[in-house]
């Protein structure tokens, strides 16, 4: 017997996205299922992503929860409607489930901001630095398991280096830039392909040197990326078992303010890339 596919991070976006705008409304599941001519049963299962919402039914919620902004009713239209089946859907099974909601954030995103303190972020791995990464997980992974991820993390790499690459910004702290993940010639290699990502005109990379005052605002790793409308936005942070997204708009308001707080104590992309070769010059 078949078991149903869990909802992907997108659909679960949708589901909280709408129950947001019911409680926003002042209206119980009851009440909005009344509205709609359905049972509270389906309202419950459309706002915990396990049933789908057409657009016509999507825009009748909108209309009785009183939701006027046309341009996050059409957002939310897109992510009901949508039925992209994308490159990262060949990894479900084989991979953790928060790989392949990654990979559908990168697919959607509008831009990405990252800030990286201890390593050179996934977008930007050669497949050395990649591979030297997964080799060091604990517990350990498998040769079979450690390649499927390297695969999975270039793949994802479409988002810089693809037909339609999405802008992206990157702050990164000169340890990041240090640590060898692997030998000096994977180090010359990463910091050479920091370089060449950094001449092209989508992608901005500052550095944080350790000689910076007021570090402080950069004390952890984030990701930052946009979505259709600033409301649709997620901040991914890293945790022991996979990632977590954030998407409240306070929380993306003080995640927003953070990234270019960091950004403005970082050196001036001209002069990032300096550093960044003289860095090589020295391995």
């Amino acid at each position: 017997m078949s078991t149903k596919r869990e909802p992907t991070a997108r659909q679960l976006r949708l589901a909280v996205e709408l129950r947001r705008l019911r409680e926003a409304a002042g209206l119980s599941a009851r009440e909005a299922a009344a509205l709609l001519g359905v049972n509270s049963v389906q309202i419950s299962q459309i706002e915990s992503g396990t049933s789908g919402v057409s657009e016509k039914r999507l825009r009748r919620l909108a209309s009785h929860y009183a939701c006027t902004d046309e341009e996050f009713i059409n957002a939310l239209v897109a992510m009901a409607t949508d039925r992209t089946r994308g490159w990262w859907e060949e990894y479900r099974g084989l991979l953790p489930t928060s790989f392949l909601d990654l990979s559908e954030l990168d697919h959607h995103a509008r831009y990405r901001h990252d800030v990286a303190i201890l390593f050179v972020p996934g977008p930007l791995q050669t497949e050395n630095y990649a591979r030297a990464i997964f080799s060091n997980r604990v517990p350990e992974l498998t040769a079979d398991e450690r390649e499927l991820r390297v695969r999975h993390r270039m793949a994802r790499q479409v988002i810089i280096e693809g037909p339609s690459p999405i802008p992206y910004e990157l702050v990164i702290h000169e340890a990041a830039l240090r640590i060898m993940v692997d030998d000096r010639a994977a180090a010359r290699a990463q910091l050479s392909r920091l370089l060449d990502f950094s001449e092209a005109d989508h992608i901005t990379v500052r550095i944080l040197p350790f000689a910076l005052e007021g570090f402080a605002r950069a004390g952890s790793t984030m990701t930052y990326v946009g979505g259709r409308v600033p409301k649709l936005d997620t901040v991914v942070r890293d945790v022991p078992h996979g990632s977590v997204f954030i998407d409240s708009e306070a929380m993306l308001g003080v995640f927003r303010t953070r990234f270019r707080k960091i950004e403005e104590v970082a050196l001036a992309p001209d002069r990032s890339r300096d550093f960044i070769h003289n860095l090589a010059k020295e391995l």
